[in-house]
């Protein structure tokens, strides 16, 4: 009975909307949030900044913020530029399932 009366916010997933407008995947208070910019003739994604409120830090937002974002250029056959360091040094790291949808001329680019 412990876990039915819960506050659900380990239970229940964040809701986590695309704003096309603002390139951006947010809350719905609109309080914690992934920023993009479109690259390639807009078939990159380059997440440039993910951004959680410290009254709302260690609930796993910033993870359900990116899943949205790799879930989104999974769908849309976009690759993913990790520039924010939150990406590239945490969620990545952690979630190495994505490392597919890396863009990879990035990296041949440098050599």
């Amino acid at each position: 009975m412990a876990g039915s009366s819960a506050t659900g916010s380990s239970l229940v997933p964040p809701k986590i909307a695309w704003n096309e407008t603002q390139r951006r995947f947010e809350t719905e208070d609109k309080k914690a949030y992934l920023e993009y910019v479109l690259r390639q003739d807009g078939k990159v994604m380059d997440i440039i900044h993910t951004f959680v409120p410290s009254s709302k830090r260690g609930l796993g937002l910033a993870s359900h913020l990116c899943l949205a974002a790799f879930n989104h250029a999974k769908s849309h056959s976009f690759s993913i530029i990790p520039s924010c360091s939150y990406v590239s040094d945490t969620f990545l790291p952690r979630n190495p399932c994505w490392n597919s949808l890396l863009y990879a001329e990035e990296l041949r680019s440098s050599i």
